[in-house]
């Protein structure tokens, strides 16, 4: 009865949360139009109204832990769902994100996302989309705030190895800025597929930034390690053990 009444309750939080999505992207439109403060304003809008019914409907509480960074800045972190994103997004001024290039298709999402200074990237071509991504980013460093990458390039379930994407290393090399890892558990209460979120609390950590100069491999190392056991750490915290399923 207690795990029916969970996916009850998740259900109408996913549809109450799209609705959400654009109820607020029509009130913040005009103001979005006129600037980018009108984006950034309804995006962190929407992150707090997320995370307060999240609690409320589901029982998952959110924490935020470390220093996020507010000054221009490169930011790694690890990815498992949707709720990273907006943790993330909520916990600095300025973000802006790569992203797939397939989300510029998505109704609002994919409009307020470029007019927040996201760049999107084709994962197709590897070679290719690293080299337009550098020139994307190089292009739009007046911008400033704080670039966020998924280290690993896409969604990765928890108790999953995946390997470092080397476009984080091309960024990190061709930006000359210190870097900041992010570490997160939030894959075991809100999955990458499926209706059921699970309450508990939800943490991603900003851990402490890699400074700007190192060798490449010296920082990819370290990048990875850092993120991995914090990761790990968040993963025990939460009762997750390697096998559980998500």
């Amino acid at each position: 009865m207690r795990v029916a009444l969970q996916y009850v309750m998740s259900a109408i939080f996913i549809v109450q949360m799209y609705l959400m999505m654009a109820v607020m992207a029509v009130v913040f439109l005009p103001w979005a139009l006129i600037s980018p403060a009108g984006a950034f304003a309804a995006c962190h809008s929407y992150c707090r109204w997320v995370r307060f019914t999240a609690r409320w409907l589901i029982g998952l509480r959110t924490e935020i832990r470390g220093a996020p960074p507010r000054d221009v800045v490169l930011v790694a972190a690890k990815h498992q769902s949707f709720l990273d994103i907006l943790l993330i997004f909520s916990a600095m001024p300025r973000p802006r994100f790569i992203m797939k290039r397939e989300l510029i298709w998505t109704p609002i999402l994919g409009q307020y996302a470029l007019r927040l200074g996201c760049i999107p990237v084709n994962r197709g071509k590897r070679g290719a989309a690293i080299k337009q991504m550098i020139a994307d980013v190089a292009s739009g460093k007046d911008k400033g705030g704080q670039l966020a990458i998924y280290a690993q390039g896409t969604r990765v379930a928890p108790g999953v190895k995946a390997p470092y994407k080397i476009g984080i290393g091309a960024l990190y090399k061709e930006l000359g800025q210190d870097c900041v890892p992010v570490a997160t558990n939030v894959g075991v209460f809100w999955p990458r597929h499926g209706i059921l979120r699970k309450p508990g609390v939800a943490v991603v950590d900003f851990l402490p930034r890699i400074p700007a100069g190192k060798p490449l491999p010296e920082f990819m190392a370290e990048l990875e390690a850092a993120i991995e056991t914090r990761s790990d750490d968040l993963l025990a915290e939460a009762g997750f053990r390697p096998g559980d399923p998500v």
